[in-house]
């Protein structure tokens, strides 16, 4: 059954319209490391003085972020942690999760049967090999950003992988990574007080990478064990074929 060509181009019809949006608005000259050095005085008053106005506005750009693939996600996470602090941790993994669900939907009911027409074989191994561990796949992922968070929102709702552990594997595993970009964003906030770009090398260091493979590594091993087992497990005997007798003369 060939889907209609208005579903099937609605949702990148929608994402190039956010990125055309943003980009043709000035909304990324605005949420830049230069403009947030000139104006981060302004905007750390505003926040202190309208703290949950400011909570809720972050909240809603980091949604909008995310659910449109917007190049700002780690900005932002940085930006929340100097100028909100520590609530900061909250408001990226509750906004961020909800931006990634809105995909995973969307991604779910426009594009699955697409692919599923014009996939064949890839998409039946894709679907097969995500299904047998999905929320420990996804928990990896998650805890090691190797793969573009976009990506990583779109590829399970491909497979039959369930919301729910699709929203727990995003909840779970960008907590650690969160919590360190906050940290970091909290040392940027001297440096963005003096009208300075913060030096943005400092997250690609081994202190930082380090810590979270080795949480993505300890999130695939309940997989690694379970292979393991199979493994081991003896192969069922065969049944002797009918009138076959194991005699010795």
């Amino acid at each position: 059954m060939k889907l209609p060509a208005a579903k099937r181009l609605l949702l990148p019809a929608i994402l190039l319209a956010g990125l055309t949006l943003f980009f043709a608005s000035g909304a990324n000259e605005i949420i830049s490391w230069g403009f947030l050095g000139t104006h981060y005085a302004a905007i750390k008053s505003f926040a202190g003085d309208h703290i949950w106005l400011g909570y809720l506005a972050f909240f809603c750009s980091y949604v909008l972020a995310v659910a449109f693939s917007l190049p700002i996600a780690s900005l932002l996470t940085l930006a929340g942690g100097a100028v909100l602090g520590w609530p900061a941790v909250i408001l990226v993994v509750a906004a961020a999760t909800t931006g990634a669900g809105l995909v995973f939907l969307a991604a779910r009911n426009l594009f699955t049967d697409l692919l599923r027409q014009r996939a064949g074989a890839f998409f039946t191994k894709l679907e097969k090999g995500f299904s047998e561990n999905a929320f420990f796949y996804l928990l990896a992922l998650r805890l090691v950003p190797a793969a573009p968070f976009w990506a990583v929102n779109i590829v399970p709702a491909l497979t039959r992988m369930p919301f729910r552990q699709f929203i727990g594997a995003t909840c779970l595993g960008i907590i650690p990574g969160t919590a360190v970009y906050i940290s970091v964003g909290r040392g940027f906030d001297h440096i963005l007080a003096a009208g300075k770009t913060p030096d943005l090398g400092v997250l690609t260091s081994p202190e930082i990478l380090l810590p979270l493979a080795g949480l993505g590594a300890l999130s695939l091993l309940p997989i690694m064990v379970r292979r393991w087992q199979a493994a081991k497990r003896p192969m069922p005997k065969k049944p002797a074929a009918k009138g076959q007798h194991d005699e010795t003369d």
